[in-house]
C-alpha cells in the first residue's frame, strides 16, 4: 500500500484540493482530510513518518545482519587473510563474520531511514504537530499509479510538504 500526504496551509485550500481530486476521478474512499472539523489523527491512524522509518529499518536490518555475517565469513574464508591472528583460525573467521554483520547493521540504518530518525529532518517531523498548527493533511492511499497521479493534481496547491510512503501491512 502506497500512502501520499500533502500537508497544506489551511481549510480552504485542502478542500480545494479535494475537490480537484475528485473531479479528475480518483477513488474518493481513498482520500481522506485530516485536520480541525474533518477526521482527526486518531481516526485515521498513525501519520507519524518516524514510525515508518523505524518499522523499515527493522525490516533491513532482519536481512541485512544476517547476510552481513554470511559475506564477512565467505570473505574471511575465502581470502585467509589471517588479519585476527590471536583468536585462532576459527575466531578470526568468526570475527570477520561478526564485522560482516555490523556493516549489516549499519546499512539498515543509513539506508532503511535510521538517519532522518537519528538526525532529524523536515520529512521526519510528525505530521501531529502541523495538525496541531491548524494545518490539515490529505492523505492519499493506493497503489504508485493512483499517488503518482494524485502528487501531480496536489503539486499544483502548492502545499507545504508532500510526501509519499510505501507501507508492506
Amino acid at each position: 500500500m502506497n500512502y501520499l500526504v500533502t500537508v497544506l496551509a489551511d481549510r480552504i485550500q485542502a478542500e480545494e484540493a479535494y475537490s480537484a481530486l475528485e473531479k479528475e476521478g480518483l477513488p474518493m474512499d481513498k482520500v481522506s482530510i485530516v485536520g480541525r472539523g474533518y477526521k482527526t489523527a486518531e481516526e485515521f491512524g498513525p501519520i507519524d513518518p518516524n514510525e515508518q522509518a523505524k518499522n523499515q529499518a527493522k525490516l533491513m536490518g532482519f536481512w541485512l545482519v544476517p547476510f552481513g555475517f554470511v559475506a564477512g565469513l565467505a570473505f574471511s574464508l575465502q581470502t585467509n587473510l589471517n588479519t585476527f591472528a590471536w583468536a585462532g583460525e576459527i575466531g578470526d573467521h568468526l570475527i570477520g563474520g561478526l564485522l560482516g554483520a555490523i556493516g549489516g547493521l549499519m546499512g539498515s540504518i543509513f539506508i532503511g531511514g535510521g538517519t532522518g530518525l537519528l538526525f532529524g529532518s523536515d520529512d521526519a517531523l510528525p505530521y501531529r504537530n502541523r495538525l496541531n498548527a491548524g494545518k490539515y493533511i490529505i492523505i492519499v492511499r493506493g497503489s504508485e499509479i493512483l499517488t503518482r497521479q494524485a502528487t501531480s493534481i496536489l503539486r499544483q496547491f502548492k502545499p507545504e510538504t508532500i510526501q509519499g510512503y510505501a507501507v508492506d501491512r
